[in-house]
């Protein structure tokens, strides 16, 4: 039981990146991205690549996760220099629906479909960090880190400019803003900071395809932030807490009939999305009616 409590633990951290990094975009400068999973996918083969070929430390793979994340992400950046709103909406997409066709094509690098399997576990200063213990701390001190790296961008003068953008993008243009680069920059540091979860998973489940960074996990990291509230610092926490644990919490009831638990908990996430955008439209940790701040 408590081996289970750790892992639960371990990707609960490690959604909690990924809704924090996109709430970084979404919640503070207005782009709604559905393309979050590639830029998990990317930080997981980068990971995967550079350990099963070099075994290369925790603090090499990192940061060349990051700055490949980072730079492929100006694919996703440049659309949004010229389009806003559903259009870029549907230019996140396609972005996704290519990421997905390259990871399940590019057998050489990513295995296909069949995926990377007996990745080895992550190594810092010598020492593989492959214990449970070790393992969750790992993901806790970077969920940490990656909030407090956002939380002084956001509250410095770049936070502001991401608010004013999102509120009104030609009054942040008027006000001579350099709205092409700030834009350009949030989703650089956001897509470099989503590869960190891709890191951590790939060392951690030691196997990964292209199954784990669908269409399904962008919607899903969606959902945490809108759950626990759009624009906030714990709402991202709060949603990747409630959706990774309520799933849990449906196996153990003996009362639900097992081959339908993947159903209800469908049910039970769209009733609560019902909820929340009738009852707490600003999210768990939001302000309620008045949105976010």
């Amino acid at each position: 039981m408590l081996a289970y409590l750790l892992n639960l633990a371990t990707l609960i951290c490690i959604n909690a990146i990924l809704a924090v990094t996109l709430n970084f975009i979404l919640g503070y400068a207005g782009i709604f991205s559905l393309a979050h999973a590639i830029f998990f996918g990317i930080g997981a083969y980068v990971a995967a690549y550079l350990g099963l070929t070099y075994g290369a430390s925790l603090l090499l793979v990192l940061p060349v996760a990051m700055a490949v994340a980072g730079l492929l992400s100006l694919v996703l950046a440049l659309p949004a220099l010229r389009v806003r709103g559903e259009y870029f909406v549907a230019a996140s997409l396609g972005l996704q629906m290519l990421g997905m066709t390259v990871f399940a094509e590019w057998k050489s690098v990513t295995g296909g479909n069949s995926g990377l399997s007996a990745i080895p576990p992550a190594r810092l200063f010598q020492h593989d960090l492959d214990g449970p213990y070790e393992t969750l701390l790992l993901a806790l001190g970077c969920l940490l880190a990656i909030i407090a790296v956002t939380s002084v961008l956001l509250k410095g003068s770049f936070g502001r400019n991401l608010r004013a953008i999102r509120d009104s993008e030609s009054a942040a243009y008027a006000c001579g803003k350099n709205v092409a680069a700030i834009k350009t920059l949030s989703v650089v540091v956001s897509s470099a900071l989503a590869a960190v979860a891709g890191v951590l998973y790939a060392f951690y489940l030691s196997f990964i395809n292209v199954e784990s960074f669908t269409l399904d996990t962008s919607v899903q990291v969606m959902a945490m932030i809108i759950i626990g509230g759009v624009g906030t610092v714990l709402g991202p926490i709060v949603g990747a807490l409630l959706l990774m644990v309520l799933p849990s919490l449906f196996s153990y009831m003996p009362f639900l009939p097992q081959n339908e638990v993947g159903s209800i908990q469908q049910i039970v996430y769209g009733l609560a999305m019902v909820l929340l955008m009738i009852y707490r439209p600003g999210g768990i940790a939001g302000v309620g009616r008045q949105g976010v701040k």
